[in-house]
């Protein structure tokens, strides 16, 4: 017997909101009992300012959840809980390694509730810390949005939160819509399934434009210096001062130190949504495509122990669950090999991974931005710091390191002093990132190869190999708004792809990097 298709709503999926909440998270908790928690939250940035960030934190009650009702209000009490606690770790220098069990001790047991680690997940910063400004809005549109927790208080930070958030939101409306084109492959509906595949291809560049608008106001000396050294996690991160990782105060004198990766857009249900419906793998970097075996019929590729797999453990269990169902169902690809005679199918398929391998590529044109041209000034910084002459004996180089502007501290720190550019766990970047891009367009079909360049693309358009061959009228989404595919339309690209990932989960020697997609 077949198995059924997820139905998304068994996930905490919404056919409007996708992997964002159906309804908008919280702006506090309403219970006052919780108003020491929320107090420091409003209040973080200064806190952090003023350097009294822990004394507050040390102030706290150790307050139970057993006055959480809902899924909301758990969600809200992670995402404080979750600020604060990356505040204490790592708002002043040395970055300290204990959390007391006034914050433990609820974060241990909202992240429990919740299936997500004890850390600032993606979906702290993003699917659960965002308000529309105005409600009717879209909550597609960055301009609409505002955050609700950060830890700068700066625009260049929600930003960059919001960004993902909108792009979430505008990516919502693939997910039904992708399930819809796996119904019709199971009954050999092959115009639907082409007529899918296109609105697909055309709505992840919609994403890819979106993605593009994190330059217009978060800056990457902001990012680089002020916000990512916030999101570290606790994993593999001895230069910025945690050897061994966090230890979770619970008063039983057993504790254990934890290591966690920290936030990433890695963990972004959405992105692993697109690899799993089109059947693209991912390999642990390095392997190469021909030691594995990777044709399975009927379902997509089995998981491989890589980074990307590990990030599905930091999603909201629903959505990990969602994904591990859609994955033993996937038949986009097995259908579209299973009809080579038909070019329509094969071609909007490889559109879609075209556009996909797009979004990548933009997403690496912005980290090295933000990252690489970054660590290369924290990097210079330091060694023009240590190397100036001192005027006094008073005046010692880490003083002098101190009063420069932009001076790395934490994660930037130790990746300007020691091995390079690490994120919030250990993985190889740059390899990581340009096999992940490049495992994208390997199912392609051959109608589009991924070398084949806008005019080899629009010689196959002349020759009737389009994408689109259901009349719009006829289209079973036709209340999608679709627009014309540009999926060829490289001009932006640089001449040489250089790749990193928001504090993702990484270490290398010369680059780093934010949000991997």
């Amino acid at each position: 017997m077949i198995p059924p298709l997820p139905d998304i709503q068994d996930y905490q999926i919404s056919p409007e909101s996708g992997f964002l909440p159906a309804e908008s998270p919280l702006t506090r908790l309403p219970d006052p009992y919780y108003d020491p928690w929320e107090d420091i939250a409003t209040n973080l940035r200064s806190l952090i300012v003023g350097k009294e960030i822990r004394r507050a934190v040390d102030d706290l009650p150790v307050l139970s959840t057993s006055r959480l009702r809902t899924e909301a209000e758990w969600r809200r009490a992670y995402v404080v809980l979750g600020f604060i606690s990356n505040s204490y770790i790592w708002a002043l220098e040395p970055a300290k390694d204990r959390l007391p069990r006034c914050i433990s001790i609820p974060f241990l047991e909202a992240s429990e509730h919740l299936e997500v680690p004890p850390v600032v997940t993606y979906a702290a910063c993003c699917l659960w810390n965002f308000q529309p400004i105005y409600p009717a809005g879209p909550i597609d549109l960055v301009e609409n949005l505002t955050t609700l927790c950060t830890f700068t208080g700066t625009m260049d930070e929600s930003w960059f939160y919001l960004v993902s958030v909108a792009i979430e939101a505008r990516g919502a409306p693939t997910v039904p819509l992708m399930i819809e084109a796996m119904q019709a492959a199971r009954r050999g509906d092959s115009p639907t399934v082409s007529e899918c595949l296109t609105v697909f291809a055309e709505r992840i560049m919609d994403l890819r434009e979106l993605l593009g608008r994190m330059t217009e106001h978060c800056t990457p000396h902001a990012f680089y210096f002020r916000i990512r050294p916030f999101l570290a996690g606790s994993k593999n991160m001895a230069e910025a001062g945690l050897p061994h990782g966090v230890l979770f105060e619970d008063g039983s004198g057993t504790e254990k130190y934890r290591q966690y990766s920290g936030g990433s857009n890695a963990q972004s249900s959405l992105i692993q949504f697109f690899d799993i419906v089109l059947g693209v793998q991912h390999r642990p970097t390095g392997v190469k495509k021909e030691t594995v075996p990777v044709k399975l019929e009927g379902h997509a590729p089995p998981p491989r122990h890589n980074f990307i797999e590990e990030m599905r453990s930091y999603m909201p269990g629903p959505h990990r669950r969602f994904l591990e169902h859609l994955a033993s169902v996937a038949n986009i690809r097995d259908y579209v090999e299973a009809n080579p005679g038909n070019p329509t199918l094969a071609t909007a398929y490889d559109e879609c991974l075209r556009a996909l391998s797009s979004f990548r590529d933009k997403h690496l044109q912005i980290v090295s931005r933000y990252i690489v041209i970054m660590s290369q000034e924290s990097k210079m910084k330091l060694s023009s710091a240590s190397s100036a002459p001192t005027t006094t004996a008073a005046v010692t180089p880490s003083t002098k390191i101190l009063n420069i502007p932009g001076t790395p501290v934490g994660l930037a720190k130790g990746e300007a002093a020691k091995k390079g550019l690490k994120g919030t766990g250990g993985t190889k970047l740059i390899p990581f990132l340009k096999q992940s891009r490049d495992e994208t367009m390997e199912p392609a079909t051959g109608a589009w190869s991924k070398t084949s360049s806008k005019f080899e693309s629009f010689q196959a358009r002349s020759r009737g190999v389009t994408p689109l061959s259901t009349p719009r009228s006829s289209s079973p989404i036709s209340g999608f708004a679709v627009r014309s595919c540009k999926v060829n339309d490289f001009e932006d690209m640089p001449a040489a792809r250089i790749g990193v990932g928001l504090a993702g989960d990484w270490e290398i020697d010369d680059v780093g990097g934010i949000c991997h997609y």
